[in-house]
C-alpha cells in the first residue's frame, strides 16, 4: 500500500494518460493556445451534460463568481447574502466590487446555507444570494428559489465542489446543481470533481441575455474587438486546460460513483459511533462527495487529526474560521442571522481522504485506524 493522499491526481492521470496526452498533443501541434477549438467544444459538451443552453468558460472559479456578480449589474452598497461557513471566494468577490456581504448560517446537517433564515436577513438593499453547494451536496434550491422570487433576489450558485450533483424537487423532477439560479459558477481546480491541470472555471445560465452579458464581461466588456460597451475583465480558459477537461468530462459520472463507493464504506464503518457524526444525505439532493466530512464530538477533532497524522493518514479542516470572523470583512459586512452553527462547525469538522483512485487496502487501513482512535 502506498502513501494515502487526500486526492491522488497522479494515479488518476496514469489511468487516463492515453486520452489526456493525445488531447494535449493536439493543442501543442496546432499552437492554438488561446481560444482554440477545444474551448468551444468543451463549453458545448459541458452544456449538454448539464442540460443548460449556455456555458461560458473562464480563467478560474473565483473569476466565475466575479463575472457573475458583474453581469447582474449590482451596484456598490448593494447587499449579497453569503454563507459564513464556506471558502472565502464568494464573499471576497462581493467585497471586491464594493458590495456588502450579509452572513447567513448553515444547516448543521448538510453544511449548506439555511434557507429558512433568508427572509430575516433581507433588507431593502439586498439584491442577491450566493448559494454554495458545499462538499458535494446541493442546497435546498426549491426553497431557496421560492424565497428569492418572493423577495426579488438574484440567485448565484457556486457549484465548484458539487459539479454533477442533482437537486431533487418535491415533484420528483431533477436538475443539475448550477443550472437553477440565474447564474451558476464552477471551478476546475485540480482537486475538484471535474479537474484540469491548472486553473479553470465556467459560468452557466439559461438566460440568453445573461449569456451575452457574461461573455462580454469576461472579454474586456466587448462583443466586437476594440468596442468596449461595458467595463469587463480578461478571464478565459486556456486551450490546453479545455483539452484536458474534454478528455475527463466523459468520466465525470464514473468519478462520482467511485467516491460514493468509498463514502458507503465509511458510512458503514463510522455510522453507529457516538464519537462522530457521518455526512447527512439530504432527500432533496444527490451527493458527489467532493469531501467526506465528519463532525467530531467532545472537542476532540484536533486530537483525532493528530492521531491520524501519526498513522500516516492526512485529513483537512474545511474551514477553521467562519467568514464573519475574518478580519478582511470587518466594518462593512453584517450578520443576517445567528451564526452559532457556523461557529460550532469550525471546531468539529474533519474531512477524510476520498478520491477516485482509492484502493480497498487504503480504505480498510483508514477505517481500521479511525475506529481504533482512543482505544
Amino acid at each position: 500500500m502506498g502513501t494515502i493522499q487526500m486526492v491522488d491526481l497522479h494515479r488518476q492521470y496514469s489511468r487516463l494518460k492515453a486520452e489526456i496526452d493525445a488531447a494535449m498533443q493536439e493543442v501543442v501541434e496546432s499552437t492554438a493556445f488561446i481560444n482554440g477549438p477545444q474551448v468551444g467544444a468543451f463549453a458545448s459538451h459541458l452544456a449538454e451534460y448539464m442540460h443548460v443552453p449556455h456555458v461560458v468558460p473562464c480563467g478560474n472559479g473565483t473569476d466565475a463568481l466575479l463575472v457573475a456578480l458583474m453581469s447582474l449589474g449590482l451596484k456598490p452598497g448593494d447587499e449579497v447574502i453569503v454563507p459564513s461557513f464556506s471558502y472565502v471566494a464568494a464573499a471576497e468577490m462581493v467585497a471586491l466590487l464594493g458590495l456588502i456581504p450579509v452572513w447567513l448560517d448553515v444547516d448543521e446537517r448538510t453544511f449548506n446555507l439555511n434557507p429558512w433564515q433568508i427572509e430575516s436577513a433581507v433588507s431593502p438593499k439586498t439584491r442577491a444570494i450566493i448559494v454554495v453547494h458545499l462538499f458535494g451536496q446541493c442546497c435546498d434550491m426549491e426553497e431557496v428559489c421560492k424565497i428569492a422570487e418572493q423577495n426579488h433576489l438574484f440567485v448565484i450558485e457556486d457549484n465548484a465542489q458539487s459539479l454533477g450533483a442533482e437537486v431533487i424537487y418535491s415533484d420528483g423532477n431533477r436538475l443539475k446543481a448550477g443550472t437553477i439560479g440565474q447564474i451558476g459558477t464552477t471551478s476546475f481546480f485540480p482537486s475538484k470533481p471535474l479537474a484540469c491541470f491548472g486553473d479553470g472555471g465556467a459560468l452557466m445560465t439559461s438566460d440568453d441575455w445573461l449569456s451575452t452579458r457574461i461573455k462580454m464581461v469576461a472579454n474586456h466588456g466587448q462583443q466586437v474587438k476594440y468596442q468596449h460597451k461595458i467595463v469587463g475583465v480578461n478571464s478565459r480558459l486556456d486551450t490546453l486546460q479545455a483539452a484536458v477537461l474534454n478528455a475527463k468530462l466523459p468520466h465525470l459520472e464514473e468519478f462520482a460513483a467511485s467516491r460514493r463507493k468509498v463514502a458507503r464504506r465509511y458510512d458503514e464503518a463510522f455510522g453507529n459511533d457516538e464519537r462522530w457524526t457521518i455526512p447527512y444525505q439530504a432527500p432533496y439532493s444527490t451527493h458527489v462527495y467532493h469531501q467526506y466530512t465528519l463532525q467530531v464530538a467532545g472537542n476532540r477533532r484536533d486530537d483525532l487529526q493528530q492521531y491520524l497524522k501519526s498513522k500516516g493518514i492526512p485529513s483537512m479542516v474545511y474551514y477553521p474560521i467562519p467568514l464573519h470572523k475574518q478580519p478582511a470583512f470587518y466594518g462593512f459586512s453584517r450578520n443576517g442571522s445567528s451564526l452559532n452553527v457556523s461557529e460550532h462547525l469550525v471546531t468539529s469538522v474533519l474531512s477524510l481522504p476520498i478520491h477516485t483512485e482509492m484502493t480497498d487496502d487504503e480504505i480498510d487501513y483508514l477505517i481500521e485506524t479511525v475506529c481504533s482512535y482512543g482505544k
